[in-house]
């Protein structure tokens, strides 16, 4: 029986840091059960995965998330020329991204914004811009192929005299101050924008295909932020990242700019919050989603970014204020479940571990896998388990296969919760 949803449960100490701040530069937290703990923002850690030097070793192409189309335009221009594929200079790369524009002014979306200065000349003030938005390269070189071909194939009889009837429209019509009258340039180019649209519309498979190259847009979805831009519903969700106890009071570092040229004193003194604690992290993949972002993907192809999805769960950590405190921890435990549906096992923690005499992290692995057991047996739940732990005395509950290090549990993903030979 093959399950749709991998869930993943990684516990990881992390020593005195400040993983992930608020507006008022403190420690994001949160309250649960009651009690105060330490957050790290699911965004922070999505991030940090997409950033960290494992993805771009094992996933072909990484989006690009801007709002800015002017720098969107100039990197583009550099990653399409760079892969030796079918190239594109700036003039086509700036013609497709003024058709996604043409699509949100046409369009209803409220995520646009047009920014203009009443009585400005100057066109960068009034330019369009949208929602921070991911845009994938492979989906950009294929609308640059479909404009550049709409731009430069004669029109057929029918569509010179719909542009005839359009320029005589624009003739006729009385300019006003806040309208003035379109050249023939603009209305001949604002028709073959609309041909475009047109074609990339009933090619809307294709632009999904290309996309879907950008393996975190698969992973993490994409709003609709213009018409031509294909709604992605994400396959991967990941939780908001909490501390298993309870962190009352955090520790504040007053620290010094200590100025080399001042006989005495310093140029710069301020404070930093900071803590140390054991944190739960929880994600659940949608295999038939990600297949589905994929391009119809196989399944052996999403196992394989499901192993490399667990490995960066395991080991990225946020990257913020790390020059000041190093807390460069790997997981001490990771637990994998394939499932008929996504779990999460927080309320393991809904009452705050306790230190006693022995820290926060063996009773923090010694409650989760109890809770699992509890959880696993109460809704007599059909899964597939394995746990890789650093730690030797932890005791496995029935259900649950012992990996010995983390790439053994990977290969126990990427073979689909089987064991060799299986």
């Amino acid at each position: 029986m093959q399950h749709n949803f991998i869930n993943f449960h990684v516990l990881i100490s992390h020593s005195p840091s400040c993983l992930n701040r608020d507006d008022m530069n403190m420690q994001k937290n949160a309250v649960f059960g009651g009690k105060r703990r330490v957050r790290v923002s699911s965004q922070s850690l999505k991030r940090s995965m997409r950033m960290d030097q494992y993805y771009n070793e094992h996933f072909p192409e990484k989006s690009i998330r801007t709002r800015d189309l002017d720098l969107l335009a100039d990197k583009l221009v550099n990653e399409i020329s760079k892969d030796g594929k079918e190239s594109f200079d700036r003039y086509w790369i700036e013609k497709s991204i003024q058709a996604f524009t043409n699509s949100i002014v046409n369009g209803d979306d409220e995520e646009t914004v047009q920014e203009s200065a009443e009585g400005n000349d100057n066109p960068k003030s009034q330019k369009k811009k949208i929602a921070v938005a991911p845009w994938s390269v492979s989906e950009f070189r294929l609308l640059c192929s479909r404009v550049k071909e709409v731009f430069e194939t004669p029109l057929s009889e029918k569509e010179t005299e719909q542009l005839e009837k359009a320029l005589k429209k624009e003739h006729s019509r009385k300019a006003t101050k806040k309208n003035s009258k379109k050249s023939d340039d603009t209305i001949r180019e604002e028709f073959l924008f609309k041909k475009v649209e047109k074609d990339l519309k009933e090619n809307i498979n294709a632009l999904r295909a290309a996309c879907s190259k950008a393996t975190d847009i698969a992973l993490s979805g994409r709003m609709t932020t213009s018409g031509l831009m294909s709604k992605i519903d994400g396959a991967l969700a990941i939780a908001h990242v909490i501390t298993t106890h309870e962190v009352d009071n955090s520790d504040i570092d007053w620290f010094t700019a200590v100025d080399d040229l001042q006989e005495q004193g310093s140029g710069h003194l301020d404070t930093q919050e900071f803590s140390s604690g054991v944190f739960y992290r929880y994600a659940s993949l949608n295999i038939r989603q990600l297949q589905e972002n994929m391009g119809d993907a196989g399944r052996e192809q999403t196992l394989e970014i499901a192993a490399h999805v667990l490995h960066m769960l395991a080991t990225v950590v946020p990257s913020a204020k790390q020059q000041s405190f190093a807390a460069h921890n790997l997981a001490d435990l990771a637990l994998v479940s394939f499932s008929d549906l996504p779990v999460s096992l927080a309320n393991a923690f809904e009452s705050p571990v306790k230190a006693k005499d022995v820290g926060f992290l063996k009773p923090s692995l010694e409650v989760l896998n109890s809770y699992w057991s509890k959880v696993h047996k109460g809704y007599g739940l059909s899964e597939k388990c394995a746990e890789f732990s650093l730690h030797d005395g932890l005791e496995m509950p029935a259900g649950i296969t012992k990996q010995e290090s983390l790439e053994a549990l990977k290969k126990w993903v990427r073979n689909d919760g089987k064991k060799d030979g299986e």
